[in-house]
């Protein structure tokens, strides 16, 4: 039997964005994504949501923002350190201080996050793991569209100053994941900054990458939990020896493309494939 994920409505393709700093341009980003359907998530030092830093948001601004507009807030380090070098105790200090201040802040448990600085190392990886954090995003770029083999050095497809930004998105919309032997699904993740449209002047850039992506409806567009969650439930999905049904243990419901079929595997229940 072969057995391929799908996303939500057996759509062969995702994208997320995630974006750091919870500065004060990513009102007008959000914006601009939400004009045209995408969506990310927001990496948030939760030691500086406070006007007196430099373009930052405050708590409450950064709550309203990201609540209203159904963004994921993700982690980012409590005070941005760079902890290239540090003690054990500096690491925990500085991912527990910001789940703890976030959880507070948003109400929600956090999830995963990105490296302040791209920087991490084993004990940084072990100590998130610690944390029970899922999934956290590097700065180094893959340059493709595969998902990721290691969920806490999460690579992601490229950055939006990326030369070849727009040959990449074009490749990615062009895939059409629909053959035997390349049935796998596709994610492109694209990551940066806000305040890098505006200090470049360059907000035309994202918005051209919206408006083109939103023309394809193959595309599931999700925060960085949403597809960590989803890839989850896929892997942990359980088939019989005979291959004529598939348990799904997960509060998801799961879309698979099984010998060129479609299945869809519902949540806490048995599925029949016929």
């Amino acid at each position: 039997m072969q057995k391929f994920m799908r996303f939500p409505n057996w759509k062969p393709k995702a994208m997320t964005l995630s974006y750091d700093d919870a500065v004060i341009f990513d009102e007008k980003l959000i914006g601009i994504m939400q004009k045209y359907g995408l969506k990310g998530t927001f990496n948030v030092n939760g030691g500086m949501m406070s006007d007196k830093f430099y373009r930052r948001m405050d708590e409450t601004t950064a709550l309203k923002l990201y609540k209203e507009f159904r963004m994921e807030v993700a982690m980012h380090g409590y005070g941005h350190a760079f902890l290239g070098g540090c003690t054990g105790a500096d690491i925990i200090k500085e991912y527990y201080e910001d789940k703890v201040k976030l959880e507070e802040t948003f109400g929600e448990i956090m999830r995963g996050g990105a490296y302040a600085f791209g920087i991490y190392n084993d004990e940084i990886v072990n100590v998130l793991k610690t944390l029970g954090v899922g999934y956290f995003r590097t700065t180094e770029c893959s340059g493709n569209f595969e998902l990721p083999a290691d969920w806490l050095r999460w690579q992601p497809t490229c950055r939006h100053a990326a030369a070849n930004l727009f040959e990449l998105l074009d490749s990615f919309l062009a895939e059409s994941p629909d053959k035997s032997y390349n049935a796998k699904p596709r994610l492109f993740y694209l990551f940066g900054h806000s305040y890098e449209f505006e200090d470049n002047d360059n907000w035309e850039r994202i918005e051209r990458f919206c408006a083109k992506t939103a023309q394809y409806n193959d595309i599931w567009h999700a925060t960085n939990a949403e597809i960590y969650d989803y890839v989850q439930a896929y892997d942990n999905l359980i088939f019989s020896a005979a291959g004529d049904k598939v348990l799904n243990n997960s509060a998801t419901d799961v879309y698979l493309w099984l010998n060129k079929r479609k299945v869809l595997a519902r949540a806490n229940s048995v599925t029949e494939i016929e």
